[in-house]
């Protein structure tokens, strides 16, 4: 296991090592772990502010879960609709999160995201147009107005295409293939981060006073997801380990349509723009059944019958809204309760239809991917027969506890940002949220982050030799155990236990089996082995994973056992309906003095000032 040469980061071209074994040792000002759309724009921003800047990404670089947000970008633009607003939009934010929102993301999102997405624009982004050249916007759920600026089903792929452009011509340095496994501390602040080459498992020392976790989230714990093979919660296990508390892990949100058919391809995303342009949902029995399951808080805005949604489509002047657009936590929910009750497809979904809706040229336009996408994986073509669909775990509100305008940890010089910092989206997220925040909290925490390591002179903390040898020693580890166990069957073990106990619907019962389940699952961890070397090692790769994917997964299961309602993206089925109580607190997790266990406690929500507080007063 001997420390070869690597490469310099984007060229390729080789470099020695310059400290203690070999290891290679970078400085920087600011250090932005990950490379989806969070990363890319706090990268730029903190270059653009001043700061060295490097990206260091376990994939490769434009591989990232953004692409999957294909619908939009929610914007208050106001360009389908003059009467909106970023009031609307932070009224929107807040209801479909169910309060438990800090009202101060939401309301510097909705009052900055415009102004994002016009700059992203400028940088060369190619969106849809309206009939008079403005930035087109498209329904969505859960939004009041038409509001996500589009580029066909294709919008996350073109805002990481135009990030990473715009990325790579400011000269940017950018760590291909490279994982971080540790940040470390001196006197309780951020002083660098330790990481290896996925190619050659050589580590990587970077001095550093800040850190941006950029990570995304935590689908590869649940057997059913449209996560990639990334998303196995590095930022939060690492935020947690560096002594940051997460909010909000009870609420994983269960896109209610994804690919249920071929079994390859199950789980894979679905595009809410599909309905955003007028598909249905049906049964078995060919019933569209979401007129069933309108929430009571929703009846005075969404349609009472077929006649209404359908005028609503053709004339969208009414805000009568068709029940497939309510928010994704009341569809995914209506979708599982018509699969257990009998009335789902032969591969166990239900279908979705546009092909009665929409004629094949407006498809083709308007969603190029999704007709690609069943065409080619799944053999059926959605302009002439409807989908199979069911829900898959895709995206969790919970996440590292931030100030809502640095993205500041509660570790100095330690941020978060996107999907794996926690606050904005409450216990649902809206769709089309996920990219203006994206854009919003990226710019914000790499200014920040820049303007914290311009501040430091010469009090820059310095790296401990020692915490670099001890975090060097865990992770070979693996390599060192005689007779363990295959981390492979540990995954897949992990992954069932997570979709059946701590899945769409919960049960305390349940809850506490998964609890027994991960306690028994990181005794067998701890006893994992590795065979072979440390070069092109995926068994390596998925041991060190798998320490995040279980400290991540306890905290989503405890913080799912202490909350006793249902509520956005948490259903449990012995305490079915939201209680008051539990509306007006947040719970909070960290690791346990020991650092071997997810300790928990509640938390009061932060008061929203009157001036926010009369938009929910009058509506």
């Amino acid at each position: 296991m001997d420390e070869s040469s690597t490469r310099h980061p984007m060229t390729g071209n080789e470099m020695s090592g310059a400290a203690e074994g070999g290891t290679e040792r970078h400085t920087y000002d600011v250090v932005v772990v990950g490379a989806g759309g969070a990363g890319l724009r706090a990268a730029i921003a903190a270059h653009e502010a001043g700061a060295r800047t490097a990206v260091v990404c376990k994939s490769l670089l434009g591989k990232a879960h953004t692409v999957m947000a294909e619908g939009g970008i929610a914007a208050a633009m106001g360009n389908r609709w003059p009467e909106d607003g970023w009031e609307v939009h932070f009224r929107d934010t807040m209801r479909g999160g169910k309060m438990l929102n800090h009202w101060r993301m939401a309301q510097l999102h909705a009052q900055e995201a415009p102004e994002r997405v016009m700059e992203l624009e400028d940088w060369g982004a190619l969106f849809d147009r309206t009939e008079d050249g403005l930035i087109s916007q498209r329904d969505f759920g859960g939004h009041k107005y038409a509001r996500l600026a589009h580029v066909g089903d294709r919008t996350g792929l073109e805002m990481i295409r135009t990030l990473q452009q715009r990325t790579v011509a400011l000269g940017i340095d950018v760590f291909m293939e490279c994982t971080v496994t540790d940040v470390f501390k001196q006197d309780g602040v951020v002083s660098g981060a330790l990481a290896y080459w996925r190619e050659t498992g050589r580590f990587v020392v970077f001095d550093t006073p800040t850190v941006v976790l950029a990570t995304g989230g935590i689908g590869k714990s649940f057997k059913v997801t449209s996560n990639s093979w990334e998303y196995t919660g590095d930022g939060h296990a690492l935020a947690m380990r560096t002594g940051a508390s997460l909010i909000n892990m009870e609420f994983v949100q269960f896109h209610p349509t994804g690919m249920v058919w071929p079994p390859s391809v199950k789980g894979l995303l679905v595009t809410e723009s599909v309905r955003g342009d007028g598909g249905i949902l049906r049964n078995s029995e060919g019933e569209r059944f979401m007129f069933d399951y309108i929430p009571e808080y929703f009846r005075a805005e969404t349609a009472d019958t077929v006649e209404e949604a359908d005028a609503w489509y053709e004339d969208k002047k009414s805000n009568r809204r068709p029940p497939e657009l309510l928010p994704r936590d009341e569809v995914a929910r209506a979708i599982n309760s018509e699969i257990k009750a009998g009335r789902g497809t032969p591969h166990g979904g239900i279908y979705l239809d546009i092909a009665s809706r929409r004629s094949p040229e407006f498809i083709r336009k308007r969603l190029p991917s999704m007709y690609h996408q069943f065409k080619e994986l799944a053999d059926v073509d959605i302009t002439r027969e409807p989908m199979e669909i069911g829900p898959t775990c895709h995206y969790v509100m919970g996440g590292v506890e931030v100030d809502p305008d640095t993205q500041e940890s509660a570790v100095t010089g330690l941020y978060a940002v996107g999907e794996c910092s926690g606050g904005m989206h409450g216990s649902n997220r809206l769709g089309g949220n996920s990219l203006g925040d994206l854009l919003v909290f990226g710019k914000r925490a790499g200014e920040s982050a820049s303007a914290h390591a311009a501040g430091l002179g010469a009090r820059r903390p310095q790296v401990d030799e020692d915490h670099v040898r001890a975090a060097r020693a865990s992770a070979l580890a693996p390599f060192e155990v005689e007779g363990g166990e295959n981390p492979y069957s540990i995954q897949a073990d992990l992954q069932q236990s997570m979709n059946d106990l701590v899945g769409i619907i919960r049960t305390g019962p349940e809850l506490q089996e998964a609890l027994r389940a991960i306690e028994a699952l990181k005794v067998r961890a701890a006893s994992m082995k590795v065979e072979g070397h440390r070069q092109y090692n995926p068994g390596w790769h998925l041991a060190l994973d798998l320490r995040n994917m279980l400290v991540v997964s306890e905290a989503v299961a405890r913080a799912a056992l202490a909350r006793e309602e249902s509520r956005g993206g948490h259903t449990r089925d012995d305490f079915p309906g939201p209680d008051p109580a539990w509306g007006t607190r947040n719970l909070v997790v960290r690791l346990d003095a020991a650092g071997t266990g997810v300790e928990l406690h509640e938390q009061p929500l932060p008061v929203m000032p009157d001036e926010l507080q009369q938009y929910f007063e009058s509506k």
